[in-house]
């Protein structure tokens, strides 16, 4: 009986053993499953796509069966100082491509970067490499003024080249006055830009509708868009009393000859004008057309629009003439 009680909880004893042996080894599987893991495998790529102020960069990645994320760490030097927000590259065991497009870059500036993968099990940087932006492309942008110029006067092309290289640099003005069946042709001689890439270019007596741009000399070539400006005919407005009260006659001349043309007038008031009737032009010269008609008027300014519709010329009021 009393070996029959020591026996067990030798029985019980060995059980408990058993039972912390059995404990002990899947702990130890399980740390052996831990150590096993490893950090994702990273490789940095080649550049694409690269301009003044941004490039492509890609990397290889194989996150080894851990959760794995990555970022691109980029600079002008190996420290580096700017990176690509958090991406997720996954948890799979096969090599995968990743990009991410850097932006907000300088110009001509050499940049470093490497690709940054990380999982729980550790992270790993891929090796340095570096691009090189370009220069900001050269662009030009233009205006007239006035615009519309009157028949026969002068106004001004103004502008600015933009970019890499734009100051001291050679530009010239075109034209292809209407119907814009000639071409494009020089005008003057070509001008230097200023220090911030300004110029400007008179332009003496222009006769009829025109199209402007401005073009670089020699490489490369660009061109600004493309400008039209209008002429606006000449127009030139007279008041001559008449023996019948109440009456003027109101007259002038048209340049240049735009025979058969609308004239109306007008009588200015705060913020609007009346029609007092109008005419038709009339021959005149070669140069020049002409009206004239006798209109009931009353005090205040009188003006003249002349409608033109001809295409090489654009519609113009007349300066104001006061009748007292």
């Amino acid at each position: 009986m009393n070996t029959l009680r020591r026996a067990i909880p030798r029985r019980a004893a060995h059980h408990t053993l058993l039972a912390l042996t059995v404990s002990i080894g899947v702990l130890a599987c399980l740390a052996a499953g831990a150590s096993a893991a490893t950090a994702p495998a990273a490789v940095t790529g080649r550049s694409a796509s690269v301009t003044f102020s941004s490039a492509i960069v890609f990397a290889t990645i194989n996150p080894r069966g851990q959760d794995t994320n990555y970022v691109f760490q980029y600079g002008t030097n190996r420290k580096y100082g700017s990176q690509t927000p958090l991406a997720p590259a996954g948890a799979g065991s096969g090599s995968l491509q990743v990009s991410q497009t850097l932006t907000g870059l300088a110009p001509l500036t050499t940049y470093h970067y490497r690709i940054l993968a990380s999982s729980p099990a550790g992270a790993t940087t891929g090796a340095d490499r570096e691009f090189k932006t370009g220069p900001v492309p050269l662009s030009l942008a233009i205006d007239g003024t006035p615009n519309p110029v009157v028949f026969g006067s002068s106004f001004l092309v103004e502008g600015t080249l933009s970019g890499t290289g734009a100051a001291n640099h050679p530009v010239a003005l075109q034209a292809n006055p209407f119907p814009y069946l000639g071409g494009f042709q020089t005008v003057g001689n070509p001008q230097l830009t200023s220090a911030n890439g300004g110029f400007f270019f008179p332009f003496l007596g222009l006769l009829e509708n025109a199209q402007i741009r401005v073009v670089t000399v020699g490489k490369p070539e660009v061109s600004s868009p493309v400008l039209v400006e209008d002429v606006a005919v000449h127009v030139s407005f007279h008041v001559h009393a008449t023996r019948r009260r109440g009456y003027a006659r109101l007259y002038g001349t048209v340049a240049p000859a735009e025979v058969g043309a609308l004239v109306g007038f007008q009588l200015l008031k705060p913020g609007h004008s009346v029609n007092k009737g109008g005419t038709v032009l009339s021959a005149g010269t070669a140069t020049v057309s002409k009206f004239s008609r006798v209109v009931r008027v009353q005090r205040g300014l009188y003006r003249a629009l002349v409608k033109v519709s001809d295409g090489a010329h654009v519609s113009a009021y007349s300066p104001p003439v006061l009748i007292r």
